[in-house]
């Protein structure tokens, strides 16, 4: 240990709001509490997100699950583009942009969903 002594650091902040008092309890103190309403909430919210993950996984195995069957049924596997086949253009460049597509259409729409959520809880804080 050093022999400096310790400095004692007081910090203060001013009160932006005084503390309310309330007999009943928030949306979010239920959440907090997990009890049964706050169960609820947080319920519908990972409904509402494993619904929307369900349809990416449906959007993406209709569309690049397909592309075989696609490539099987219709002749494209002699068409060249470049010198390359046309399957392997498909499979290894025309692919991404749409994963990347999907995934920000995934990301808006899961913020969405937890923002819909907030506002629930946070509604029904407000005094009524």
């Amino acid at each position: 240990m050093s022999d400096e002594p310790i400095a004692r650091v007081r910090i203060t902040s001013p009160r932006t709001r005084a503390a309310r008092s309330r007999t009943r309890r928030s949306n979010a103190a239920e959440i907090d509490a997990l009890t049964r309403l706050g169960e609820v909430y947080v319920q519908s919210l990972m409904r509402a997100q494993l619904r929307l993950a369900g349809y990416v996984v449906l959007l993406l195995a209709a569309s690049i699950g397909l592309l075989p069957v696609v490539f099987q049924l219709l002749p494209v596997s002699h068409v060249h583009l470049l010198g390359i086949p046309l399957p392997w253009l498909l499979l290894g460049v025309a692919v991404y942009p749409w994963l990347l597509g999907l995934a920000w259409w995934y990301v808006r729409r899961a913020e969405r969903n937890e923002a819909a959520f907030v506002d629930l809880v946070e509604h029904r804080e407000d005094p009524a």
